[in-house]
Parts: C-alpha cells; sequence; structure tokens
C-alpha cells in the first residue's frame, strides 16, 4: 500500500529521490551554517522571542476562559440537549478542520501584520483542542454524581457548577498546560505569515540567507520549549 501511494500512475505522490542525489552539496552547505549559531545575533532575538511567549501565554489563557463553557455544552453529562450539543460540536469541529497557518493569513489580510492576528490564531486553536479533549474525557467519565444530583431537584446549571465542574477541572488543567506548550510552538510558525513573534525574525534572517542566525533563532526556541514542557510537567504532577 504504501509502495502504490508513490505511483504517479494511479494518482500517486511522485518522490523525485535523485534530488537528494544531485543536491546533496547544497544540503551539505546548509547544514554546515545551521552548526554555526551567530551568538552575536542573541540580543536582537529577546524582543521577539518575549513578544512569542507573551502571544502564547494570552492566547491560552483566554482560550482557557472560553473553553469552560463551551466544553460543558458540547459534553453529553453537562448538556443533556442533543440538538445544542451536536450545534456545539460541529461548530468546535469546523474550527478545527482550519489550519492554524490558514488562519493566521486570512486575519493578517483582515486585521494588518502584528501580534493580534496571532493571538487570535492560538485561542481558535485551543478552544478546538481542549474543547474536544475535555469535551470527550468528561462523556467517558463515570457521572454517579450528575443523577443525584438530577434525584434530588437540582437544575443543570447547577448540577455542572457544583458536581461537572470540579470533577473536570484536573482534565481541564492538563489539556491547558498543554495548549500552552502548543502555543510556542505554533506562534514562532506563525510569524512567517506575519503574525509577529520570533517566527517573524527567523522568516526575515532566512530570506536573506543567514543561517547562522536561523541556527540561533531555532536553538533558542528549542530551549523556550523544553523549558516549558518541563514546568508543566512539573505543574501536572502537582495536579495528581
Amino acid at each position: 500500500m504504501t509502495v502504490a501511494t508513490c505511483l504517479p500512475a494511479i494518482g500517486g505522490v511522485e518522490l523525485e529521490l535523485g534530488a537528494i542525489t544531485r543536491n546533496w552539496r547544497n544540503g551539505a552547505a546548509k547544514l554546515q551554517q545551521l552548526a554555526q549559531p551567530n551568538l552575536a545575533f542573541f540580543p536582537r532575538t529577546l524582543t521577539p522571542m518575549l513578544e512569542t511567549l507573551a502571544m502564547a501565554v494570552v492566547g491560552a489563557v483566554t482560550a482557557a476562559i472560553l473553553s469552560i463553557p463551551v466544553t460543558l455544552w458540547a459534553a453529553r453529562a453537562s448538556n443533556p440537549s442533543a440538538l445544542g450539543r451536536q450545534a456545539v460540536r460541529f461548530v468546535v469541529n469546523v474550527v478545527r478542520a482550519v489550519p492554524d497557518l490558514v488562519y493566521a493569513t486570512i486575519l493578517v489580510a483582515m486585521i494588518g501584520v502584528g501580534t493580534l492576528p496571532g493571538v487570535v490564531t492560538l485561542i481558535l486553536f485551543d478552544i478546538g483542542v481542549v474543547v474536544k479533549l475535555v469535551s470527550e474525557a468528561i462523556d467517558s467519565a463515570d457521572h454517579p454524581y450528575i443523577e443525584a444530583g438530577r434525584a434530588a431537584g437540582g437544575t443543570q446549571s447547577q448540577i455542572n457548577r457544583r458536581t461537572v465542574l470540579p470533577q473536570s477541572w484536573p482534565f481541564f488543567a492538563n489539556q491547558w498546560l498543554y495548549s500552552l506548550e502548543l502555543n510556542v510552538r505554533i506562534s514562532a510558525i506563525l510569524g512567517i505569515v506575519g503574525a509577529g513573534g520570533i517566527g517573524r525574525l527567523l522568516d526575515e534572517r532566512r530570506a536573506f540567507y543567514t543561517y547562522e542566525d536561523v541556527s540561533l533563532i531555532i536553538l533558542e526556541i528549542l530551549v523556550v520549549v523544553v523549558l516549558i514542557e518541563l514546568l508543566s510537567q512539573q505543574a501536572r504532577r502537582r495536579l495528581r
């Protein structure tokens, strides 16, 4: 099956492996440049990196606030209305189906170059991820407390506030931390289409073929991502 997908005669993807052999010198030269990061360029990266971190945090926090009611509307345990639940899930699936770079490209054209299109893109991306994963986690869990609340005469909003939400906070917290990790990676890419942050500087240095500066930026992104992952792992352990 894998071989069949590479056959152009049946509509497969054409893989020209000979290009690797012909252009290996060009690739080797680029790798050599990337292996020599320009540390003198580091001060110029600080402000764009802080901008990227700010975008990631603002996007994650805003999405966290908005995801709470949307998740309750999307979960079967917290929304007994099948029609309303399916409508919310349909909208969330549509939001998730659009790639983040497409959102960023459209928003940059609508709003202009800067951090705002990047933040809005991250919010949409995070809401799609958090709502889907947390609502499915709520649906797959046992909910005897919900039946008890209904038997006691509680309304659905009271049951959600006093039983569903307290039981679901660990699910929310895990996904919020995960979305923050993703935001740092994604925001670095969004800058390439003009959505601000370190990605914008990365695209600028790549356009000038200064791969030594590109190497430093990639290394800096790697360090920041690893540090955030370590911090989020510690936070997850405390939530268990």
